[in-house]
């Protein structure tokens, strides 16, 4: 997968006692980049993560013997990590406890796969940030730190709201971004500017990228604009 590197340097531990969601978000996450280790009950998920020392536990709180909750409490006394605990009851009570005792954030099964990945990566923002500094997709690098962006292992002359821009566009290169939902995001909620703009910068940057025939940033007609990153 071409976003190889969006989990580089990053270790996700996978705790639950169901082998298939094992082996299902151990290949997803790895193809993610992501480093990735698992257990299927509580004493060896609290083995593992003294010899694996993960950045975050996805943790399922119904198994057998020590529960997620136990497993929790004891990762949350003796290391610095996010934990996301999962579960498939929606009891509220259940929820709270999860909280309670340190849980980072909590997931109901089923869950989608997309809405896991954005969750892992704000924990990691939140509390891991500087593993999220460099960046590499495709042919991009975004240094966010150093606010430089690379294409072609080329240093792009970018502006403030140009880079903004094209990270915006090249992490979700798998996605078809209307204009709307740039400028929400790139300009803000308040923004009250003509959408016209976004194709102002949109053009800026294919010239910056050396893009004529509109093959790195391509037009979807009718939708808005997506990243090609072959």
């Amino acid at each position: 997968m071409v976003l190889a590197l969006q989990g580089k340097g990053i270790k996700v531990m996978l705790v639950d006692d169901e082998p298939n969601i094992l082996q299902f978000l151990e290949l997803g996450l790895s193809n993610e980049g992501y480093q990735v280790a698992t257990a299927q009950d509580g004493p060896e998920a609290i083995s593992l993560a003294g010899i694996f020392v993960p950045h975050v536990v996805i943790l399922d709180v119904m198994m057998p013997g020590m529960d997620g909750f136990e497993v929790c409490r004891t990762l949350k006394d003796a290391r610095h990590v996010a934990v996301i605990m999962l579960t498939a009851k929606e009891d509220v009570e259940d929820r709270v406890r999860g909280l309670t005792i340190g849980a980072d954030d909590y997931m109901p099964k089923p869950f989608s796969f997309d809405e896991l990945l954005a969750r892992i990566q704000a924990r990691v923002r939140n509390q891991f940030p500087h593993l999220l500094e460099e960046v590499s997709i495709g042919p991009f690098a975004i240094d966010s730190a150093r606010k430089e962006f690379r294409y072609a292992q080329r240093v792009l002359d970018l502006s403030p709201t140009e880079f903004e821009l094209l990270k915006h566009l090249v992490l979700h290169h798998d996605h078809v971004l209307s204009k709307s939902a740039i400028l929400d995001t790139v300009w803000g909620y308040d923004f009250g500017g003509e959408e016209n703009i976004v194709e102002v910068y949109i053009r800026s940057l294919r010239d910056k990228l050396q893009d004529r025939e509109h093959r790195v940033i391509r037009t979807i007609r009718g939708a808005g604009y997506r990243v090609d990153l072959s």
